[in-house]
């Protein structure tokens, strides 16, 4: 792992993830979760606050930095959240099948590379009752700026942690054998068009 990745992009993904719009997001999305949750792409812990302790009863939190995890650590014991740290990709998620009742992503789904296996994973580990709640940038409806995020997203992968720009997630959820159950789309007020056009919602698996 390059000096780049391991200091530099933590920050910066940390930085950019905690916008004032950004963070408004997480508050529309992250009291939903329920129960046992798995958080995919736990960072920092920026999504702690708007948990619902009253409805939350433990938290697994993955991610592939050891350096934004030990943020999300120090977080979980200054809110006393039962968190379990599992410091690896979504690819094989060391949970038993049917074992969590939400699973969060919040501003990573642009990011991992197995998407469709990584996504299999989580609605493997899902009860047949709980849900994917989502909050994700990706590909603008507007023909002009999705063209601009489909040729910079090869260059804003490499400075970005692998982030792609022109990902359609909402159908990416769907081809992953969830039922999207809600959905909300728009471009962020305050936010560059190529990163700012946001969806959020639920799904369940089917």
């Amino acid at each position: 792992m390059s000096l780049y990745s391991r200091f530099v992009l933590p920050r910066l993904v940390n930085a950019s993830c905690s916008t004032k719009p950004v963070m408004k997001q997480r508050e529309k999305i992250v009291p939903l979760a329920r129960g046992r949750v798995l958080e995919i792409g736990v960072g920092g812990g920026l999504n702690f606050p708007y948990l619902d302790s009253a409805e939350v009863d433990c938290v697994f939190g993955l991610d592939t930095s050891a350096e934004l995890m030990e943020g999300a650590c120090a977080k979980s014991e200054q809110m006393d959240i039962e968190f379990t740290p599992l410091i690896l990709d979504a690819a094989q998620i060391p949970l038993d099948d049917g074992d969590v009742d939400t699973v969060l992503v919040t501003y990573t789904l642009c990011s991992i590379d197995a998407l469709q296996s990584a996504l299999s994973e989580m609605r493997r580990v899902l009860k047949p009752q709980g849900q994917l709640l989502f909050c994700e940038h990706g590909a603008a409806p507007d023909r002009s700026v999705n063209q601009w995020q489909k040729r910079l997203t090869p260059i804003w992968r490499r400075v970005g942690g692998g982030c792609r720009l022109d990902r359609d997630l909402p159908l990416e959820i769907q081809n992953a054998g969830f039922r999207l159950t809600s959905l909300e789309q728009m471009y962020l007020p305050g936010t560059a068009r190529l990163v700012g056009y946001n969806s959020w919602g639920a799904a369940i698996p089917h």
